[in-house]
């Protein structure tokens, strides 16, 4: 099944996006704002999904936060920079057949994932997630609002995995939502189940 970062991008653009956040980095470009969000709405030492790791970066910042990050991507050239990082736990992988065998207390899926999967398998993917959340884990995503897969149509997926929305904001400092932002970055919740 071809997602739309494979329809679009080549193993040549793969090693481009790599370059480019290299070089943001030799400029000293914050890059780490993703992770201070989601280091700011788990637990310490969190066990923590990087759904669409990408180069590692964002697992990277979080496992220098203490956390224990497990890092999924189905691009192989982005796997394999991330597999760089020897704190982190690499694995090649389809967000939509995800199965590694264990749960977490949270989920991340920054920069664009779920914009960039497989119109139609949103849904399916964030079942794989919510199967991979312990109950009360915390699933965190963020997006261009300019895409065909819309914030509107994300609520409707959460919904029906059984997420709930906690919060809304239109950039990783937390900046107040509006209709009009340029991106979304969404908090939502793994029920905990009373016994």
């Amino acid at each position: 099944m071809t997602t739309r970062w494979q329809a679009e991008n080549s193993a040549d653009d793969s090693a481009r996006y790599i370059e480019r956040f290299d070089r943001l980095a030799e400029r000293g470009v914050d890059l780490h704002g993703e992770a201070r969000m989601v280091d700011a709405v788990v637990s310490p030492a969190s066990s923590i999904l990087d759904a669409g790791c990408g180069t590692g970066r964002l697992g990277v910042e979080l496992a220098r936060r203490g956390h224990r990050v497990t890092a999924v991507d189905l691009d192989p050239v982005l796997a394999e920079a991330a597999r760089a990082h020897p704190e982190l736990d690499v694995h090649v992988a389809d967000l939509t057949t995800l199965d590694l065998g264990r749960t977490f207390d949270a989920a991340v899926a920054a920069g664009n994932v779920l914009v960039f999967m497989k119109p139609g398998t949103e849904r399916t993917a964030l079942q794989r997630i919510w199967a991979h959340l312990t109950d009360g884990g915390v699933f965190v995503t963020g997006f261009a609002t300019d895409r065909e897969y819309t914030v509107d149509m994300l609520d409707e997926d959460l919904a029906a995995v059984g997420f709930v929305l906690e919060h809304r904001f239109s950039t990783w400092d937390l900046r107040p939502w509006r209709t009009d932002a340029d991106w979304a970055v969404t908090v939502a919740r793994k029920p905990t189940l009373l016994v």
